[in-house]
């Protein structure tokens, strides 16, 4: 199913239920005092994370979502009965953001989590509150409530452990398709991925964590150019980044080198979010299979040495699969170590809030 990770939608709740004016009509009671119910509360609209769900496509056939009124308060001290809330499924990744104000109102990161868009009308109040040594017969009611109704942006954004980056062509797609069971588009032809791509890495029983290949950046992506920032937002929930670039452009006259699409999507990540600067980035250098060994670890080496890389970086065949193995054990690796840190950090502090 394509990925549609933006939409729209109007949620209203529903109203509370008037109150009553009423009063006793029994045999034998002359003096029937007053008796009429409150309203019932209107229902709330909540949406909730579901784990079975990775699109936002169903918002854009059914953009208006309303709860239930509440019903009105009858004699007898009857109260009316409550409007039923209104859940609306979503996927994990949801963030939910006010359009009026802009304001975030919320993310649903786990399944199951719920989130409170709009409150339900509170129901009115009946006359017998009203009654009392010098108004008997009160002919006061209120009635119920307004439910609040508010237009929500919502944005779907992957829960990736791993986020691939690259210019369009540098071999994604390729990447994911040899480390996982995804099965995205490849084509021996310049062309970029118009949706993102999840697939699962399992290096071992037990051992395994997610990889998304985001739709390869342009310059001035972060301004809206090309796919633009549609895509920028997955990578924001990633814990690493596979920095892929292509060793051998197929026409190197016309393709920016390999260094200059590095620090280019470098500016963009920093234009659309300077703290995506700070994330761990690997370099993956791909395509070497296209140039004898000798001459792919000398380009790789250039490469390395024009960027002044610091961090971990690898060389790789994505289609032949060579060197794609090792890339996922220390990707492993290095996931299972920070699970380790947090967890003793965690101790730490717990034993610190004991006082030692």
């Amino acid at each position: 199913m394509k990925l549609v990770d933006e939409a729209e939608i109007t949620v209203i709740a529903g109203n509370g239920g008037n109150g009553c004016v009423g009063f006793r009509r029994e045999k034998f009671i002359p003096l029937g005092g007053p008796d009429g119910g409150d309203g019932g509360d209107g229902g709330s609209v909540w949406l909730q994370a579901d784990e079975n769900l990775n699109t936002l496509v169903d918002f854009r056939h059914q953009r208006q979502f309303k709860a239930q009124r509440g019903q009105n308060g009858m004699g007898q001290q009857k109260y009316g009965k409550g409007g039923d809330d209104l859940v609306v499924m979503v996927p994990v990744g949801t963030e939910v953001h006010n359009v009026e104000t802009e304001e975030l109102i919320g993310d649903l990161t786990e399944h199951g989590q719920r989130l409170l868009v709009a409150r339900g009308g509170k129901g009115g109040l009946g006359n017998m509150h009203f009654k009392s040594s010098v108004n008997r017969a009160p002919r006061q009611s209120t009635p119920g409530g307004e439910g609040e109704q508010r237009v929500l942006r919502m944005e779907l954004k992957l829960l990736a452990d791993v986020g691939l980056l690259g210019f369009p062509n540098a071999g994604k797609s390729t990447f994911i398709r040899a480390v996982s069971a995804a099965t995205p588009k490849v084509a021996d032809y310049p062309f970029t991925t118009l949706y993102p791509n999840l697939g699962v890495v399992s290096v071992e029983p037990h051992r395994s964590f997610v990889i998304a290949d985001i739709p390869g950046l342009i310059e001035g992506a972060a301004d809206g150019a090309g796919l633009g920032s549609l895509f920028l937002r997955h990578v924001q929930r990633t814990r690493l980044l596979l920095h892929l670039v292509d060793m051998a452009p197929m026409d190197a006259g016309v393709e920016a080198s390999a260094a200059e699409q590095v620090r280019a999507i470098e500016h963009e990540l920093r234009k659309y979010d300077p703290a995506m600067l700070e994330k761990p980035r690997w370099l993956v250098l791909n395509k070497a299979d296209l140039m004898f060994e000798d001459e792919a670890r000398q380009q790789a080496q250039a490469i390395v040495d024009e960027l002044g890389w610091q961090g971990p970086w690898y060389m790789t065949s994505a289609l032949s699969r060579e060197g794609t193995r090792p890339i996922m054990l220390d990707v492993q690796r290095f996931f299972e170590e920070q699970e380790r840190d947090e967890a003793e950090a965690a101790e730490q502090a717990a034993w610190d809030a004991r006082g030692g």
